[in-house]
């Protein structure tokens, strides 16, 4: 194991890998997608981070129950199901078109067919997993940084979720857009959100932004961010949030994505990372609820009962 719990990521060194591993986790996600009862805003197609990596949880097949997780310790998909029956195939080096092929095999042999979109949503050039021979990079030790971050950020945003009594999303992994968000709503509707994600329907960003909310999270970075990043959001962004002082000073908003970032980087080299990143997430949120006027009275933990 990595000797620090906040180990490096920086995105040129792995770049490769991560577009693989986005691939990889878009295909099974579309798996829970084709099985799991619809949740609003989409919760139910979310991954969970893990003690080993990332997983569906149990997701229906029928009169079944299955789960499928990436170990990125070992380095190996499984997928389990309710009747004791297991598949499993090493993470290695492969092309997207290789691993989709073993992994709609291996459900097979289990008896699951999902009817899935076999194209991923979210980025700009979305090759069918059949055909994706591009994306084939799979470097074993990022794989697993890549993870210890996540669970870092799942500890810490576990914590910030403790302070909030109102409706509030889990600490889960989108695999479209490649990170691990919390959500937070005051329970008014929201106005309809233009849509506009590339290679993705607009009704799906109509359902997760149909309500008012604060969200936060990690993202490894990709585009014109070239480094990791926390970020936090709000929707509709309220006037004069982008404005609003936030903490800690290496935090600012950035125009462009309309979101407030705070370069992981700065979190792991300070010398407490977790009360750095939950000021962050606090001053965020605080901006979004005081500025949009939700009632916090009824939806917040009083801060002498916080965990």
């Amino acid at each position: 194991m990595n000797a620090s719990p906040w180990p490096p990521l920086p995105l040129a060194e792995w770049r490769d890998t991560y577009a693989t591993l986005h691939m990889w986790t878009q295909i099974v996600g579309k798996t829970r997608l084709a099985f799991a009862p619809m949740q609003n805003h989409w919760w139910q197609v979310t991954l969970y981070v893990t003690p080993r990596g990332l997983s569906t949880s149990a997701a229906p097949c029928g009169t079944r129950s299955f789960e499928i997780a990436f170990d990125l310790i070992e380095h190996r998909l499984s997928i389990q199901a309710s009747d004791g029956c297991a598949e499993a195939f090493a993470l290695a080096p492969m092309t997207v078109a290789e691993f989709f092929a073993r992994y709609l095999a291996a459900l097979r042999r289990l008896g699951i067919v999902p009817r899935l979109m076999a194209t991923p949503v979210e980025i700009e050039t979305a090759i069918p997993f059949a055909d994706d021979r591009t994306h084939a990079a799979y470097d074993a030790a990022a794989a697993r940084r890549c993870w210890q971050v996540l669970v870092q950020v799942e500890r810490v945003l576990q914590r910030f979720r403790g302070r909030y009594l109102g409706k509030q999303s889990p600490a889960h992994f989108f695999w479209g857009s490649f990170d691990l968000a919390a959500t937070r709503f005051c329970g008014r509707r929201a106005p309809r959100h233009p849509g506009g994600a590339p290679n993705c329907p607009d009704y799906v960003m109509v359902e997760a932004y149909s309500h008012e909310c604060a969200s936060c999270g990690f993202w490894p970075g990709g585009g014109a961010v070239a480094e990791p990043v926390f970020y936090a959001y709000a929707y509709p962004e309220p006037p004069g949030f982008a404005a609003h002082p936030v903490r800690p000073a290496a935090s600012a908003y950035d125009a462009r994505m309309r979101e407030f970032l705070l370069p992981y980087e700065a979190v792991r080299a300070a010398a407490e990372p977790d009360r750095m990143l939950l000021e962050f997430l606090q001053s965020t949120y605080e901006a979004c609820a005081e500025l949009a006027h939700w009632d916090r009275a009824a939806i917040e933990r009083p801060p002498s009962e916080w965990p």
